[in-house]
């Protein structure tokens, strides 16, 4: 199993909330519906790690987390999720999460682990949530679905100062197999933010969903 998340890891996630770390290659790529987005090119696998920027103005940080980790509800606001739960393995758990992909592509799926921590940091209460992808985790592959094995994303929230949620983003994933560079390109510039308007959308719907549990 992938060794506990370090503390050096959530300090570095929560960091980019005060001054996002933008050397080291970094380029704007797009800025749409609130959000901005920059992006640095893997040379290891010819593919673009992201960071994302933006601000949910309707939902406070507590709330955020909550239906970010909220696995069973984001199967009913999350378009793309086909499949999505959490299991147990020897002691530590799993996440395993299928993704619809358009046609003719295959659907990916990742088994992942994540740590969610609410901190306190001279007063600012900062919300972080970590997740990498678990390649060693035994969880069977499904036939005409490719597993991801390289992904990782930080997610680190607080209050903007008014109702709502400032967001700070990291993601990387390899895909795998050929993927058009529209698609690529069309996830990063439009599908990050629309996912961004979905969850607020899913904040805003929240304390209705929890009182029909």
């Amino acid at each position: 199993m992938s060794a506990p998340f370090r503390d050096e890891e959530f300090e570095s996630a929560w960091r980019e909330l005060d001054e996002p770390q933008l050397e080291g290659g970094w380029q704007l790529f797009t800025e749409a519906m609130g959000v901005t987005i920059y992006r640095r090119y893997d040379e290891e696998t010819g593919l673009y790690e992201y960071k994302v920027l933006g601000v949910l103005t309707s939902c406070a940080p507590a709330r955020c987390a909550d239906v970010y980790m909220d696995l069973e509800y984001r199967k009913g606001w999350d378009k793309y999720a086909k499949e999505l739960y959490e299991k147990d393995f020897s002691g530590r758990s799993a996440i395993y999460w299928e993704v619809k992909y358009p046609f003719p592509l295959s659907n990916r799926d990742y088994v992942y682990v994540r740590e969610r921590r609410d901190l306190e940091v001279d007063g600012r209460k900062i919300w972080v949530i970590l997740a990498r992808s678990s390649p060693e985790t035994p969880w069977d592959e499904k036939k005409g679905v490719v597993r991801v094995t390289d992904y990782r994303q930080s997610v680190a929230m607080e209050s903007n100062g008014a109702c709502g949620t400032k967001v700070s983003m990291n993601y990387f994933d390899n895909p795998g197999g050929l993927i058009p560079s529209w698609l690529v390109n069309w996830a990063a510039q439009t599908g990050v933010p629309a996912f961004l308007t979905d969850m607020q959308k899913a904040c805003d719907a929240y304390g209705d969903y929890q009182l029909r549990k």
